[in-house]
């Protein structure tokens, strides 16, 4: 069965808000803080604490064209090239040009950024990318530092009741009821609250819009970069709820993950790709040094050359691991530009400024997911996703190094820009049944009046407790209260304190895992041609993406030539269908057209 209803007790209170938010890295802190200008009430909900959400993770930076030398056409063309020929140009576009404005709202917003001798953000330079454009703070700590710094600003207007904080809440399901015309839509959210309180235990949050910023899926591996927390939630809610989803095969492996052993499990070291872009190489067990003769940016080709061509070393040596020189880099440069990282080695008893580190690539960032247009919207109106959890067509088959931040940064300021109570979502353009193409985004053009047929609500029925808002109100209403009203009625405390001493097992989000997660199985046998990460049969146009949607589980594909944005043609899309401008977008010197 796709989706599974989890055994959860009835909401046992609720609570209204304009827009809630559910997530707490920087699409989540941004897309609220923003909201907090635009709505009266803004609810965010995080898995964990406030500053526990994947962004703390981040080492290496964010990518934006801030160099007077560089052009956000330059960055563009980087993004293609990694992307394979799966990117949406529209949307790499947005992301280019919009990036280094809202990097300097960042700056203002108080992330405080490692400075170059003359005053100027310092820029390093990462895999895939022809330029110095990765800005970074704390050395190896960007993640940290941007949360910090979007922490700080919820923090200091949290005592305003237009904005609350729900921490440690688990999302079950996203409430959907019927819009004016009959079409689903979303209308808030069931939570489990893990704490204590009047927030605590099961509850509904009723709102007008649902805003999706969970992060990804790194905990449906063996082995990840991504903490606990990246469990898919968001996408299983989405998936029951009746969204679109798209590109779920393509799951990024970020090539120099600290391999600390074949029983290692959960959340392992990262070593940021900055560190190569300093000049450290690859050796294999033999000590041979093999990417220039991969591809002829070496080290700082893009990620998935790079991961392919290690386990291809790897089958080559009969070894489990490569090396990651950093010796020749010195040892004060290292400590200071990469604090973080020795303090890693250090934990694991390696010292990188005397020997080579082991390094394997391991899962660490989510390319796919609902799927959505260029300000957030999704197929399901007032429902919203942006980050990892979303798929805007950014990263095609391939994420470009310290993109992601970005279009965190990028598209939650545009999906709260459409996130009001005021707005109205366009309603997805569909193919046949309930499967549409994510490749030719929303938005885009409207349904043509004379083939539109009666929209059916979509999505498996009762999929978790009280999916629907109007079950929800039912269910206060006989109970003699009022929707919005955040106070028990009399008796109703002890009948929910015996609730929860019956549910005192700890919640697992396992079922989350399953359902939102078996469509991302079998989508590479429903893409015709590979590339990117799951590049393992020959290329053929026009492109086929895979994508799921309720109510019928299964995938299908579909198809559109691949359209590019031609460099130096001042950043306009080509939207008529047209051939790839070069074969070299989509297949490129190693990994791709031929065996990983």
């Amino acid at each position: 069965m796709l989706a599974r209803t989890l055994a959860a007790p009835a909401p046992g209170w609720t609570t209204t808000a304009d827009v809630v938010v559910v997530g707490s890295g920087i699409a989540g802190l941004t897309a609220a803080l923003e909201l907090r200008t635009r709505v009266p009430r803004v609810l965010l909900v995080t898995k964990g604490e406030l500053s526990s959400g994947s962004t703390v993770w981040a080492q290496g930076g964010i990518a934006a064209a801030l160099d007077p030398e560089d052009s956000p056409e330059a960055h563009l063309a980087d993004t293609l090239v990694a992307g394979v020929g799966v990117c949406d140009p529209a949307a790499v576009e947005v992301l280019v040009t919009e990036g280094p404005a809202r990097v300097r709202e960042l700056v203002a917003r108080g992330a405080n950024f490692d400075r170059a001798e003359n005053g100027d953000i310092a820029l390093t330079r990462e895999g895939g990318h022809h330029a110095d454009r990765i800005a970074h703070a704390g050395g190896d700590a960007t993640g940290a530092e941007i949360s910090r710094a979007l922490v700080a600003q919820l923090d200091a207007v949290r005592s305003d009741p237009g904005i609350e904080v729900i921490e440690n809440a688990l999302v079950l399901d996203v409430l959907t009821g019927e819009g004016p015309d009959g079409a689903p839509r979303a209308c808030g959210a069931t939570l489990h609250v893990r704490g204590e309180g009047t927030r605590d235990g099961v509850g509904a949050v009723l709102a007008r819009a649902v805003v999706l910023a969970t992060g990804g899926v790194g905990q449906v591996f063996r082995s990840s970069t991504n903490p606990p927390q990246a469990t898919g939630d968001g996408i299983a809610a989405a998936l029951r709820a009746g969204a679109t989803l798209g590109d779920l095969e393509f799951v990024q492996f970020h090539p120099t993950v600290l391999w600390l052993g074949l029983g290692a499990r959960g959340q392992l070291p990262l070593i940021s790709e900055a560190v190569r872009g300093e000049g450290a190489i690859l050796l294999d067990t033999d000590g041979h040094r093999f990417m220039p003769a991969q591809h002829p940016m070496a080290e700082l080709a893009p990620r998935d050359v790079v991961a392919h061509a290690i386990v291809r070393q790897m089958a080559a040596t009969g070894s489990d691991h490569v090396l990651l020189d950093a010796r020749h880099l010195g040892a004060d440069f290292l400590r200071s530009r990469f604090p973080t990282i020795t303090e890693r080695l250090a934990e694991n008893g390696l010292d990188w400024t005397e020997e080579p580190v082991p390094v394997a690539p391991a899962q660490h960032y989510h390319s796919g997911g609902v799927v959505t247009d260029l300000h957030g919207r999704s197929t399901v109106d007032g429902l919203y996703a942006i980050g990892e959890v979303a798929c805007t067509g950014v990263h095609g088959a391939n994420r470009l190094a310290s993109n992601s931040l970005l279009e965190g940064l990028v598209f939650a300021r545009a999906g709260a820009g459409r996130a009001r109570p005021t707005s109205r979502p366009v309603g997805a353009r569909r193919g046949r049944g309930a499967l549409a193409d994510p490749v030719d985004r929303l938005g885009r053009s409207r349904r043509d009046p004379r083939r539109r047929r009666p929209r059916r609500r979509r999505g498996p029925p009762r999929c978790g407790p009280h999916r629907r808002a109007r079950g929800e109100r039912r269910r206060r209403a006989a109970a003699g209260r009022g929707v919005g009203d955040d106070e028990r009625a009399p008796g109703r405390d002890r009948a929910h304190r015996g609730r929860r001493a019956a549910h005192r097992e700890p919640w697992r989000p396992l079922p989350h895992r399953l359902p939102g997660h078996r469509p991302g199985v079998g989508a590479p046998r429903a893409r015709v041609s590979r590339r990117g990460r799951d590049a393992a049969r020959p290329l053929t146009d026009p492109l086929r993406s895979a994508v799921a949607a309720p109510p019928n589980p299964g995938l299908s594909t579909g198809s559109r030539p691949c359209r590019t944005t031609t460099p130096g043609s001042g950043g306009s899309t080509g939207r008529d269908r047209r051939p790839c401008r070069t074969r070299s977008l989509c297949s490129r010197t190693s990994g791709y057209g031929g065996e990983p």
